[in-house]
């Protein structure tokens, strides 16, 4: 085959696993600024993203065949580009489940357990006891986006002794959940639930989909978690039920528009934990990330290709 051209810098066991993976393979590891144009042109298979490809790998004569990337979400390519020139693309989802759920369960309890409020009063230097605390145990937890990274959620609540209800556009009885809905129930299942988090991919069916009115339909002890994407949730919406406590609260990792803006009315919110897009960041992202490609690329050389895993359908966006 072509050149597998692996970007981001994998460490040698990674390296070693992937060289396993197909022996004699001319296999190139390094960053853009390191590989030259004719490695991206005679490139099969990339492991990765960056201009580069998008410049090059998808040209005229380009030998691309493969795209794996690092990320779950495949929102920023250019996706009708390579349905076009019959590039196979797999994305990583489940590689950052851990890291993500983690960080879900974080904004949980810390909303929760009031530890955004003990963390501004210290650094404020002031003893502030918040009148009223509350816990996970025996509350409703609703996972919108029921995939390995919502169940691997679902998992985790359960362990706090939580209720756990997903809903995802093909549904089925999974263990992590209590049930399991379609997206046509989704507004009564937010209108019984104490935390809504949000693990939805961007798509056009998605983009919008938490508005005023699903705003509204929610507690006023609710909270709303949006580890999925920002373009998912009308920001000004969220803004305004979280300044007139018809919710009880928010923690986000992303946003519609990122850097989030200094000046942004949700840094001022005293009801909000705000983390910059770093749901997934772990430092075992590489050692997984190799994984995926080592096991999706000896299905690749058998010739298997409608078994890769994470194989996305264009025709859904994911």
């Amino acid at each position: 085959m072509g050149t597998i051209l692996c970007l981001h810098g994998f460490g040698p066991e990674e390296q070693e696993k992937i060289r396993r993976a197909a022996p004699g393979a001319t296999i190139v590891f390094g960053r853009s600024a390191e590989i030259g144009p004719d490695v991206y042109r005679d490139a099969e298979a990339v492991c990765g993203w960056n201009d580069r490809v998008a410049e090059i790998c998808l040209q005229e004569g380009a030998k691309l065949r493969w795209v794996q990337t690092w990320s779950a979400g495949i929102d920023s390519l250019p996706l009708e580009k390579l349905r076009q020139r019959g590039v196979l693309l797999t994305d990583a989802a489940g590689v950052h489940s851990v890291a993500v759920a983690e960080t879900a369960l974080a904004h949980m309890l810390g909303l929760t357990r009031g530890i955004h409020i003990a963390v501004r009063s210290q650094m404020a230097g002031e003893w502030h006891r918040p009148s009223e605390l509350s816990e996970l145990y025996g509350r409703t937890a609703l996972i919108v986006g029921a995939g390995a990274i919502g169940t691997r959620i679902a998992e985790l609540a359960r362990a706090f002794g939580m209720r756990t209800i997903g809903i995802r556009r093909t549904p089925a009885p999974q263990p992590a959940y209590g049930r399991v809905d379609g997206m046509d129930k989704l507004d009564g299942a937010i209108a019984e639930s104490d935390y809504i988090v949000n693990v939805l991919p961007d798509t056009p069916e998605t983009r919008g989909i938490f508005d005023e009115a699903r705003f509204r339909l929610m507690k006023p002890t609710a909270f709303f978690i949006n580890v999925g994407r920002g373009a998912s949730v009308k920001t000004e919406a969220l803004v305004e039920a979280l300044r007139e406590r018809r919710i009880a609260g928010a923690g986000l990792d992303v946003f519609e528009e990122e850097p989030l803006p200094s000046g942004h009315p949700l840094w001022a919110l005293d009801n909000v934990i705000l983390t910059p897009h770093t749901a997934g960041h772990t430092n075992r992202l590489k050692e997984r990330v190799a994984d995926l490609f080592a096991a999706n690329l000896e299905i690749y050389l058998r010739g298997e290709t409608d078994r890769l895993i994470n194989l996305v359908n264009y025709d859904k966006g994911y």
